[in-house]
């Protein structure tokens, strides 16, 4: 939380990084997260697995048969809202448009990243993989970046991102 916290507090006074850091709080995805809520995130994870299955299946094949899941990665990305993660000026991006279109566009950016990497990432074994994925290279391109994820397009079968969200939340734990 230290990094979202440090991101307002360069952008805003501190009571207005307060009530904006409260305010995100409140969003559904990311008070899972920071609840560490494992059936919430599961059914996160499960949407953001059935995204990276449709859009990169190559890449999901790779991992999948590597053992890679989205816990290893994912769950720190979200959690910090790719502060940790990736470059000031690259996050400030991530976060306007965050705030513009809401929790979709955090899936879209991992998405993005994982197809901006993509070629390098089919060739890393696990250990590779967990390393890379958890320390992303400093020089990530904004430019890049943002390219691929506009290519990312979060429908599956005419389904949008909040209706496959929905259906993971329907299907009762056992």
């Amino acid at each position: 939380m230290s990094f979202i916290a440090a991101m307002l507090l360069l952008n805003m006074e501190v009571a207005d990084a307060f009530i904006c850091f409260a305010n995100l709080l409140n969003k559904p995805c990311l008070l899972a997260f920071f609840r560490l809520d494992r059936s919430q995130m599961e059914t996160y994870f499960e949407t953001f697995q059935e995204f990276f299955h449709e859009k990169l299946p190559r890449l999901y094949q790779h991992m999948t048969e590597r053992s890679v899941t989205p816990d290893l990665y994912l769950l720190d990305w979200l959690f910090t809202l790719y502060a940790k993660s990736l470059s000031l000026d690259v996050v400030s991006r991530v976060w306007d448009v965050h705030f513009r279109d809401g929790e979709e566009f955090l899936f879209r950016t991992a998405l993005g990243i994982l197809k901006m990497y993509e070629e390098v990432l089919l060739n890393l074994d696990f250990i590779q993989l967990a390393q890379f994925l958890t320390r992303l290279p400093a020089d990530v391109a904004c430019d890049d970046l943002f390219r691929c994820i506009a290519t990312i397009s979060m429908e599956i079968d005419k389904r949008q991102f909040a209706q496959v969200l929905q259906q993971h939340r329907d299907i009762p734990v056992t």
